[in-house]
C-alpha cells in the first residue's frame, strides 16, 4: 500500500506540466476545451494517470469547495463560518455549485479520456489501460453523483469523434457502462505484465487495483439500493465474490506532502488545506458530536479539540481541550448557527506554560483536531469500513451470499473504522478494550438496523464530504434536523447540484434535454436518477 515517495514526487511535478500541456490551447467553452491542436503524440499515459490522481485530492478549488463549502456542511459534519453557509444554510451559490463541474471536466475528465485511449489494445500496456479505465469510472462516479444526468460517452473525445457539445448520458446508462468498465478492467489486471509506473494510489499493484475496482463496484452497486434492488444485488453480490478490501491494508489512499498547497500546487491535501487556511476555522456541527457523545464513541475526545485562536496559523494553536471541557463538555455549531451565533460568556482558565486565559465564544465552539487539518494527512478514497458497512447492508436486505451476516460485518466496519484513525500522522490508536467496549454500545437495534450502519458509516466517512453526501442521499441516514434560517434558499437539503451556466449558454440543446428528465428545471431540489424517495 505504501508509495515511493521519489516517484510521486516527481509524479506531482510532471502533473503540473501535463496540465500545462493539454491546456495550451483551450479556450473557455467546454467543447473547445476538448480541441487541442498542440494534443501531444508521445504524452506518457503514466504521467496523464498521476495527474488526475494527485489533483483528485490536492486540487484545492475543486476539494474546497466541493468538501469544505459543500458536502460536509450539508451532511452535518462541519459548520459554522462565513465559507460552510453555502452547503450548511442552504445558500444557493452558483459558481461554488458549477465550481466542480468546470474543472474537472476541462481537466482531469480530458487527462483520463485520453489516457484510456492512448493505451487501449495495446497488450504492452495492458495494465496501465485497465488502471486507467477504473480511475475514468471513478472521476465520473463522483461528478454524476453530485449532478446526475452529465456528457460520458462523448465528453472530452473531440480530438477522437469530433463532438464539440458532447450530449449528456442518462445516468442509468453511465452506472451500467460503470459496472461492465470495472468487471472487464478488473479481469484485465495481470501482475506479470507491464509495470505502471505512474500510480500515486497503489504502486502499480495488480492485486491492489482489482480489489479497489470490485469494492467500488460495491459502493456503486448498493447506490441501487431503491432504483434498481435486483441490479443493487446482482452487481454487490458479483463484486463481493470477485473480491473486495479485507482489511485496511486493502484501503485505497492517497499519501500527502507535507505542503501547504494553493491554488497551483496540488501536493498536499487539498481537503485539509481548505479546512486549515481560513482566519477562522470550521467548527463541528452539534449534529455531528451528539451522535459521537451519545454512544459514548471513543473517537469524540480524540476529533474534536478546543484550541486558543491563532488566525492563519492553526499549528500553532495552544490546546485548551482539557480545560475548557471541563467547563461546558463538548459541544460545537448548531446546524442552523454561525460560530457567532448562540453567544457563549467567557470564563478564565489556567494555561500551563501561559498563564491565566480567558475563553471566548468562539474558542467554546469544537474544531477538528490538529492532526485532520496536516497537509500531509491521508485522503482515504475508499476504506475498507465502508467495504464492511455495505456488506452489512447487502446481508441485511439480500440475505446469504457476502461471507459473513449483517452483524459480523458491521462489527468489522466498526473496528476497521476506529484504526483507520490511526493512519493519519499523530492520529490516536484505540485499544482492544476500546473498541469492544464500543462495538457494544452500539448494537444493531431490531428495526433500525439500516439506520444503525449508515449512520456509522456517516462517522467513517467524515473528511469525504461528496461520498459521505451520496450515501446519506441513498440511504436516508442519519436523520438530519433542519438547517434552515432567514438566509436559506431551500426549505429542504438540496439533492443535487445545479449544472453551470456555461453548459445552458454553450450546450443548450444537450444541456435543456438533460433538464427535462428532470422535470424541467435545473434545480438543486431535484433528484439524480439513483435517489428514490
Amino acid at each position: 500500500m505504501t508509495t515511493n515517495k521519489t516517484m510521486k514526487i516527481a509524479g506531482y511535478r510532471s502533473a503540473c506540466m501535463v496540465v500545462l500541456v493539454l491546456l495550451l490551447g483551450a479556450c473557455t467553452k467546454f467543447g473547445d476545451t476538448n480541441i487541442d491542436p498542440t494534443r501531444s503524440n508521445n504524452l506518457d499515459p503514466n504521467i496523464q494517470l498521476s495527474v488526475v490522481q494527485a489533483r483528485f485530492s490536492g486540487d484545492l478549488e475543486i476539494n474546497e469547495k466541493l468538501s469544505v463549502v459543500m458536502t460536509m456542511p450539508l451532511v452535518q459534519q462541519i459548520g459554522g463560518i462565513w465559507a460552510n453557509r453555502y452547503g450548511q444554510m442552504y445558500i444557493k451559490s452558483l459558481p461554488y455549485l458549477s465550481s466542480f463541474w468546470e474543472y474537472t471536466f476541462h481537466n482531469d475528465i480530458l487527462n483520463i479520456v485520453d489516457a484510456v485511449e492512448r493505451t487501449n489494445g495495446r497488450p504492452e500496456v495492458s495494465n496501465l489501460n485497465a488502471i486507467c479505465r477504473i480511475m475514468k469510472v471513478y472521476l465520473f462516479a463522483r461528478l454524476t453523483d453530485i449532478y446526475g444526468d452529465i456528457p460520458y460517452s462523448e465528453a472530452a473525445k473531440a480530438a477522437y469523434t469530433g463532438v464539440t457539445r458532447p450530449a449528456y448520458d442518462r445516468q442509468e446508462d453511465i452506472y451500467n457502462d460503470f459496472f461492465n468498465e470495472l468487471k472487464a478492467a478488473a479481469g484485465q489486471l495481470d501482475a506479470s505484465k507491464d509495470p505502471v509506473t505512474g500510480d500515486l494510489f497503489y504502486g502499480g499493484n495488480a492485486d491492489s487495483w482489482r480489489k479497489f475496482a470490485n469494492s467500488l463496484r460495491l459502493r456503486l452497486a448498493m447506490r441501487l439500493v431503491k432504483r434498481d434492488p435486483a441490479k443493487a444485488q446482482h452487481e454487490a453480490l458479483d463484486a463481493f465474490q470477485a473480491g473486495v478490501f479485507e482489511s485496511n491494508a486493502d484501503m485505497c489512499i492517497m499519501r500527502h506532502e507535507n505542503i501547504q498547497n494553493d491554488y497551483a500546487d496540488i501536493r498536499g491535501n487539498g481537503v485539509s488545506v481548505g479546512l486549515n487556511q481560513h482566519e477562522v476555522l470550521p467548527r463541528l456541527s452539534n449534529t455531528f458530536i451528539a451522535q459521537l457523545r451519545n454512544t459514548n464513541d471513543p473517537r469524540l475526545r480524540h476529533i474534536a479539540r478546543y484550541y486558543i485562536d491563532i488566525p492563519y496559523r492553526p499549528f500553532e494553536r495552544v490546546d485548551i481541550t482539557e480545560q475548557v471541557s471541563a467547563v461546558v463538555g463538548i459541544t460545537g455549531v448548531n446546524p442552523t448557527d454561525y460560530v457567532w451565533d448562540d453567544w457563549k460568556n467567557s470564563f478564565t482558565i489556567d494555561v500551563p506554560g501561559l498563564g491565566t486565559y480567558t475563553v471566548t465564544n468562539n474558542e467554546q465552539k469544537a474544531q477538528l483536531a490538529n492532526f485532520l487539518l496536516r497537509n500531509d494527512a491521508p485522503f482515504f478514497h475508499q476504506t475498507y469500513a465502508e467495504v464492511e458497512f455495505l456488506l452489512a447492508e447487502a446481508a441485511l436486505r439480500f440475505g446469504t451470499g457476502f461471507g459473513s451476516d449483517a452483524q459480523a460485518h458491521y462489527q468489522n466496519g466498526i473496528r476497521a473504522a476506529l484504526q483507520q484513525l490511526g493512519m493519519f500522522p499523530d492520529g490516536p490508536t484505540f485499544t482492544e478494550t476500546e473498541i469492544a467496549g464500543f462495538i457494544q454500545s452500539v448494537p444493531l437495534l431490531p428495526g433500525r438496523e439500516l439506520e444503525v450502519i449508515n449512520t456509522q458509516l456517516w462517522i467513517a466517512l467524515f473528511l469525504n464530504g461528496p461520498e459521505a453526501y451520496a450515501n446519506w442521499r441513498r440511504s436516508g441516514y442519519p436523520t438530519l434536523p433542519s438547517s434552515v434560517n432567514a438566509e436559506s434558499n431551500s426549505a429542504t437539503t438540496p439533492r443535487r447540484f445545479e449544472y453551470p451556466l456555461s453548459e445552458q449558454e454553450q450546450n443548450s440543446v444537450n444541456y435543456q434535454a438533460a433538464v427535462e428528465r428532470l422535470g424541467g428545471s435545473n434545480s438543486w431540489n431535484g433528484r439524480v436518477w439513483w435517489d428514490v424517495e
